[in-house]
């Protein structure tokens, strides 16, 4: 559990210090099968757009969900989202994951999508 416990630790300090600013932040979870994306307000208290491997619409155009084109597709999805309701620019929370991988996937293809942080 000690790895898990030090994740859970950085993720903590770093949402503190978002908290604090009152941003928009983009919030990221993985897991070996799936990763989720959630845009969520300053204040806490609403998600305002949302995207994962689960859904149907990514599922059928990646196949695997648990790669980096899988996440690159969630990354594009949740930065079209993100605009559709009107925000350009959130604080990137990444859980605590370390960003390499699938989690940088994510970021970079909401970064060419036009979502700024």
């Amino acid at each position: 559990m000690e790895k898990k416990n030090s994740r859970i630790k950085r993720a903590l300090k770093l949402r503190s210090k978002i908290k604090r600013l009152g941003v928009t932040r983009l919030s990221i979870h993985k897991t070996s099968q799936h990763i989720y994306a959630q845009i969520i307000s300053g204040d806490g208290n609403q998600t305002l757009a949302s995207a994962s491997t689960n859904q149907a619409a990514i599922k059928t155009v990646v196949g695997n969900t648990s790669n980096v084109k899988a996440a690159a597709e969630v990354g594009k999805a949740i930065a079209e989202r993100a605009l559709a309701a009107g925000i350009a620019e959130v604080a990137f929370d990444r859980s605590g994951f370390k960003y390499h991988g699938r989690v940088k996937a994510l970021a970079d293809a909401a970064r060419e999508a036009g979502l700024k942080f």
